[in-house]
């Protein structure tokens, strides 16, 4: 690729980032984006330009030679609900919404590798263009292939990525094996009696049950679960329906647990059950545990990351490219597509400078642009080899 041509290209990929990061919006609710992003890969003249696919997701095709093979490349498109604190001038215009981890960088990536690619060819065979919605809550990739997108638009493998705060620009790091983590969601629901301050020993109130509760929970992680297993359990909320001056009857407690294998998902949700009933049983009130899976752990495919390595070093520094050390706790969507077909998910560098993922001081950096869009094309070529 040219070096005016890549000149021209981010500040193409600029534009459109800056557009998509202005108009937010919510999982299942990318309408705007989604035909925004579809009228891009329809004037880049790909073959096939499918929307609706999930709800609001886009598939485009690219076909080039006569290979038999397709990869597919896999962006996300929906943005947080969290309200934006930038003076930017292409700073959130949908109030409580915003681009808090990037995905319209991501998108802006995937668009500009689909031009390139389009424009310029050098593979044999077809490329899936895959913008998916609602990564956020881990409803997206699900919806996409529960309305047949493998049988629809079959494909082989699939590539995806994320920009990492920290991580230099121009740095690159994925992994085989795990490398990302499951995510369960939990709500333990305590009842008793409520009544007055003044009068506990009337009624049998939910708030110290609460309290001892959430300090029981962390004992999962420290002394029911192999110091080998990475885990982490940690409540988020506690909510009850007390008053200043009266004794709550009804206590909520809700968090979320990550994990990297079904049996250590297992094992804490039968341990928080244990945990539940003897606590609540100790200060006579009923306890109700609600748990839920929301995120598969995402494993990437050993031959597939070998492949992403080799891709990185026709675009990153040597010195920039690197094995990620170890598994992160946070979650990821793309997991439910390599659970269907080989897969390889990788971290491209946003910066040492940049505020941390869902914080309303982030943005995504214009200069990593190139990189993502580079690496989408290295990696077609690569695994489409002519």
């Amino acid at each position: 690729m040219a070096e005016l041509n890549l000149e021209a290209l981010k500040r193409e990929m600029t534009a459109w980032r800056r557009d998509l990061h202005a108009h937010p919006e919510f999982g299942f609710e990318e309408k705007r984006t989604a035909a925004f992003v579809a009228a891009r890969l329809r004037e880049f003249g790909l073959d096939d330009v499918a929307e609706g696919v999930g709800g609001t997701g886009v598939v485009g095709t690219l076909k080039r030679g006569s290979g038999n093979r397709a990869i597919a490349l896999r962006a996300d498109m929906d943005a947080l609900r969290i309200s934006e604190q930038s003076a930017a001038p292409y700073r959130s215009g949908n109030p409580g919404v915003m681009h808090a981890c990037g995905h319209d960088g991501h998108t802006a990536m995937l668009l500009g590798a689909a031009k390139l690619l389009a424009g310029e060819g050098g593979f044999d065979g077809t490329v899936r263009f895959i913008f998916q919605p609602a990564e956020e809550w881990g409803k997206g990739a699900l919806a996409m292939l529960d309305d047949g997108l493998l049988q629809r638009f079959p494909f082989d493998e699939i590539f995806g990525l994320h920009n990492m705060p920290g991580l230099p620009v121009g740095h690159f790091e994925t992994r085989a094996g795990p490398i990302m983590s499951a995510e369960d969601n939990f709500e333990i629901v305590l009842r008793g009696l409520g009544g007055h301050a003044a009068r506990p020993h009337s009624g049998n109130e939910t708030l110290v049950a609460a309290c001892a509760l959430v300090t029981h929970l962390q004992t999962i992680v420290s002394r029911r679960l192999s110091p080998a297993d990475i885990a982490v359990v940690s409540v988020t909320e506690l909510i009850t329906d007390g008053t200043r001056n009266a004794l709550p009857g009804l206590a909520r407690i809700l968090g979320d647990a990550r994990s990297f294998r079904p049996e250590v998902s297992a094992a804490i949700e039968r341990q928080m059950r244990i945990i539940a009933e003897g606590t609540a049983a100790a200060y006579n009130v009923a306890a109700e545990v609600n748990y839920s899976r929301e995120f598969m752990p995402l494993r990437n495919d050993a031959e597939l990351a070998e492949a992403a390595f080799a891709a990185a070093r026709n675009v990153f520094e040597p010195g920039n490219i690197a094995v990620a050390r170890e598994p992160m706790t946070a979650s990821e969507d793309f997991a439910r597509f390599v659970d269907h077909v080989p897969g390889c998910f990788v971290f491209l560098g946003n910066g040492e400078a940049s505020p941390p993922l869902h914080n309303s001081s982030y943005d995504f950096n214009d200069d990593g642009l190139v990189f993502g869009a580079s690496f989408h094309v290295a990696i077609a070529r690569q695994r489409l080899a002519i």
